[in-house]
């Protein structure tokens, strides 16, 4: 078995992953941290994954048991991975709930950068659930051969339009402008791109001017009052509180859903993911992961200023009133069963016809969809 996955993680070594999710806008952090962006994972990334590269809080000093298949032993360690971004701050009050020994399973979290740092782990089997970008769940289901499944979507759509143009109230009225944006050829221009086409324009109607960093369109933004720009939460809303003439004019998850009404698909940034091993031996133990999850998400709505002071000191956002106002924008759920096959599906069919090496080659079959 160690030989098979040492062969999987090799596999997926040679792979660029697309990147989702939002970091802290105090920082410059790279485009590939703060939204979706392609990473080229190699040698030297798989060495990132190294424990040290990572922030890791055991939540309780009990050593894992080995339980027995089928059923939720509360003394056995779940290992879980996020990202610095909206799908850790979903996590927070369990994180929270874990470190005082209040949870229902005992968690390990981990807390990366990048997501080839979680894949990486996945791979090994070092983590038992991983909370990535959606297309990179997909690409990692084809490089393993259906050796993980998704649990659930943890975020939408965290993408939007910010202008200081009061004119601008649907993407058709974008036509003629020059759109500043990061993440060329990976996810965000698929879906903007989309967008557009489905709204009768094309490449020609709108200058896509793409930049390195979500940091350097927050800048043009700032210095230019006519500008537009695409930006994912929180910097969306740290460019408008750094300069009170913008706006999020557009909701591209809003957008997105107009479009797809009937199909049922949605934009989607992060999903859960799951060893499909794992998930096999200790189905009862995921089952109460998912109502942990679906709860903690729930606090970061229910309870916006404790949630925003958890994410702060967890260090994903480094002040609480900034991801106070972000928390609402970033689009936190906890999506399982046919909604989140139906919503995944579709954004990865949308990714598929615009670039199949994007979701891994080809869409993931039936079994990549855990049904509890």
């Amino acid at each position: 078995m160690k030989k098979r996955m040492n062969l999987l993680l090799a596999a997926l070594l040679g792979a660029s992953f697309v990147l989702g999710g939002c970091g802290n806008p105090s920082s410059a952090p790279k485009a590939s941290e703060t939204q979706a962006a392609e990473v080229q994972t190699t040698e030297a990334a798989s060495a990132e994954a190294s424990p040290e590269a990572s922030s890791t809080a055991d939540s309780s000093a009990a050593q894992a048991s080995e339980p027995e298949a089928g059923s939720a032993d509360s003394s056995m360690v779940v290992r879980v991975g996020s990202l610095k971004g909206p799908t850790s701050m979903g996590l927070v009050q369990l994180m929270d709930a874990a470190a005082n020994g209040e949870a229902a399973l005992s968690y390990e979290f981990t807390m990366a950068g990048k997501a080839d740092e979680l894949v990486g782990k996945i791979a090994t089997g070092d983590l038992d659930i991983a909370l990535v970008p959606a297309n990179v769940a997909s690409v990692l289901y084809s490089k393993t051969k259906g050796q993980v499944a998704v649990i659930d979507i943890n975020t939408l759509g965290v993408l939007y339009v910010v202008a200081s143009d009061d004119s601008i109230a649907s993407m058709a009225d974008l036509k003629g402008k020059t759109i500043y944006m990061t993440g060329k050829g990976t996810t965000p221009e698929y879906v903007v791109n989309y967008l557009l086409a489905e709204n009768g324009l094309t490449g020609d109607d709108v200058d896509l001017q793409f930049k390195s960093e979500a940091t350097e369109v927050a800048s043009i933004l700032k210095e230019d009052p006519s500008a537009i720009g695409v930006l994912p939460q929180p910097f969306a809303t740290a460019a408008c509180i750094q300069n009170d003439a913008l706006k999020t004019v557009l909701d591209l998850t809003e957008q997105w859903n107009l479009l797809n009404a009937e199909s049922k698909s949605q934009l989607v940034t992060g999903v859960t993911i799951a060893r499909s091993g794992f998930l096999a031996e200790n189905e009862e133990a995921v089952k109460q992961f998912l109502e942990d999850h679906a709860s903690s998400a729930a606090y970061t709505s229910e309870h916006p200023e404790e949630a925003a002071q958890l994410i702060a000191d967890q260090g994903i956002v480094e002040k609480a009133p900034i991801a106070q106002k972000a928390l609402p924008f970033c689009n936190i759920v906890c999506i399982t069963g046919q909604e989140m096959k139906d919503a995944l599906s579709g954004y990865l069919e949308v990714l598929n016809s615009q670039d199949a090496a994007s979701i891994g080659g080809a869409m993931p079959g039936d079994d990549f969809y855990y049904m509890p």
